[in-house]
């Protein structure tokens, strides 16, 4: 009877559609654990197709691929290597499920399919896959292993079946997307699965960045006596591996490094590195664009950009109108210095004339107003897109979740852009960002060492500078204020009477659920970006454009 289980746990950063790719990197992953003596590796959550693949995975020409990749696998185990537990798309019986196939020496011992499909958030799972049916568990080398998929150990029904059909361990292929402080969620629920079943419990997330969701790995074993085991690092590709012993009580986990935990700011930080690292990596873009207005914001993204893909890998650009001030030149330059990237100027006042010249005809003497706060702006999106367009380079753009929440951002203007990394990240977060990044240089980062964003960009009043002397506290509540109502609106979605009984001005919260609502048409034309939150209001908010409720 078999004593002793090493099993490697590969999370790895899958692209989507790339089954080619993907399948490389299971080789190799397979290749790593060997090296460290694994019997038998596991992978997170449909990694042949790369996690989520939407629509993708309804074409039958992409099945036929994922398919053939897994046979591509099935005969890599022939060589007397680990045995592999690899998740797929896999079409049997003229249905489609999320499956896992264990494949050892040469053959296929056995498949599982996901039973608890999630229809909820970013996961549209019932859109596209079929439940599979209540599952026991798969045999290796005389050891009973359980493989419920992700959903699958979010509730109790499906361990308890395998732990009723004698299940002695629990590995989990997982895609879990990043929010802040999940972590303790999916170990709270790992826990409540241990205890309930008396097994313990493997749990292997991917990483990386996919459109706006990023899945931060952070993979992690909790033995019988459910205490923590092992844990992987955080957004970063690893294989590890971890021994199963049998005693006379059941399989118990040996301990294995545990990777230290992230704080708040530093998970998120890292987050944002990782979402913009992999989207213009993955979409294949050389560089970005960022506008470098003087402010919080832009300042922020700009050294994102650096730490994600390296200074030389950023330019940045400062459009000056006639209300741009002297300060916001002189932050802009410090900044991109601070920074080391690429710094210049291109003066947006020839066309805000030429638009004044042009329109003049239709406007007659109408006095200024927002409107040609918005030419400003578009002038700007416009100039951004350009070099885009003629030197190569995604516009990232710098509109914060407390703006786009409510609005205060130009269509087709600052909006304009191919990714925002600051999209699900509140104004009073982003300032509490940047004095984090001042004083520390994230893991990973490839950007300089030391204080990168200048003290008074942190310490001056916000404006647009759209206007003479504009600050965004004449438009907008004070930021605490906005953000705090804004969390209660958005991620508890509690009701206007809700947040007054909590303390907060009636008028004030009726007024931002007004500007809330209204923004909906812009929100729905904005650039994907980073997932940080609970609720990220263009993919997990999903309410009507045109929308008669004034709750």
């Amino acid at each position: 009877m078999t004593q002793s289980l090493k099993v490697a746990l590969a999370q790895l950063n899958p692209k989507v559609g790339d089954v080619a790719g993907n399948l490389a990197k299971v080789r190799a992953a397979r290749a790593k654990a060997k090296e460290q003596g694994a019997d038998l590796v596991v992978t997170s959550e449909l990694v042949i197709a790369g996690y989520f693949p939407e629509d993708l995975v309804l074409k039958p020409a992409f099945q036929r691929q994922c398919r053939e990749a897994v046979e591509a696998l099935r005969t890599d185990t022939r060589d007397g290597g680990p045995a592999l537990f690899v998740t797929t798309p896999w079409r049997e019986d003229d249905k489609l499920y999320n499956a896992i196939v264990a494949l050892d020496k040469g053959e296929i011992i056995g498949k599982r399919f996901k039973v608890d499909l999630p229809n909820y958030g970013v996961f549209d799972d019932k859109r596209v896959f079929a439940p599979g049916p209540m599952p026991g568990p798969l045999v290796y080398n005389g050891v009973r292993l359980g493989v419920p998929i992700c959903e699958d150990v979010w509730t109790p029904e499906v361990v308890e079946c395998i732990s009723e059909t004698g299940g002695e361990i629990l590995l989990v292929p997982n895609g879990s997307p990043y929010e802040v402080e999940k972590t303790d969620v999916r170990v709270q629920h790992g826990v409540r699965r241990v205890i309930e079943s008396g097994l313990p419990f493997a749990y292997v997330n991917q990483v990386g960045g996919q459109d706006e969701v990023i899945y931060d790995g952070g993979s992690f074993v909790i033995g019988a006596d459910r205490q923590l085991k092992a844990k992987l690092a955080s957004f970063t590709e690893e294989v590890a591996t971890v021994e199963f012993r049998r005693s006379a009580g059941g399989w118990e986990c040996l301990p294995g490094r545990i990777a230290p935990e992230l704080g708040k700011l530093d998970s998120i930080y890292q987050a944002m590195m990782l979402g913009l690292r992999d989207y213009v990596n993955k979409t294949g873009f050389p560089s970005v664009v960022i506008g470098l207005s003087g402010g919080v914001d832009s300042a922020l993204t700009a050294a994102v950009a650096a730490d994600a893909l390296g200074p030389e890998r950023v330019r940045t650009l400062m459009m000056p109108s006639p209300y741009t001030s002297r300060e916001s030149l002189e932050d802009a330059r410090a900044c991109a210095d601070a920074i080391g990237v690429k710094y210049e100027i291109v003066s947006i006042e020839p066309a805000m004339e030429a638009f004044r010249q042009m329109l003049l005809p239709l406007f007659g003497n109408r006095a200024p107003d927002v409107t040609e706060e918005n030419i400003q702006s578009r002038a700007r999106g416009t100039t951004l897109m350009a070099v885009s367009n003629k030197l190569g380079g995604m516009v990232v753009t710098t509109g914060n979740k407390s703006e786009m929440a409510v609005g205060y951002a130009t269509l087709y203007g600052d909006m304009c852009g191919g990714y925002n990394v600051l999209k699900d990240v509140y104004k009073t977060t982003v300032f509490e960002l940047c004095a984090w990044r001042n004083r520390h240089l994230p893991d990973g980062a490839l950007g300089r060492k030391g204080r990168v964003i200048p003290e008074r960009i942190l310490t001056k009043p916000p404006s647009a500078e759209l206007k003479p002397d504009q600050k965004d506290s004449d438009s907008l509540p004070p930021y605490p204020v906005l953000d705090a109502v804004l969390h209660g609106l958005i991620e508890r979605d509690l009701s206007a009477e809700e947040l007054a009984a909590e303390g907060y001005d009636r008028a004030t919260v009726d007024r931002v659920w007004r500007l809330l609502e209204n923004a909906e048409y812009k929100r729905r034309q904005a650039p994907p970006g980073v997932k940080i939150t609970s609720r990220l209001i263009s993919r997990e908010r999903r309410y009507p454009i045109v929308n008669g409720f004034r709750g």
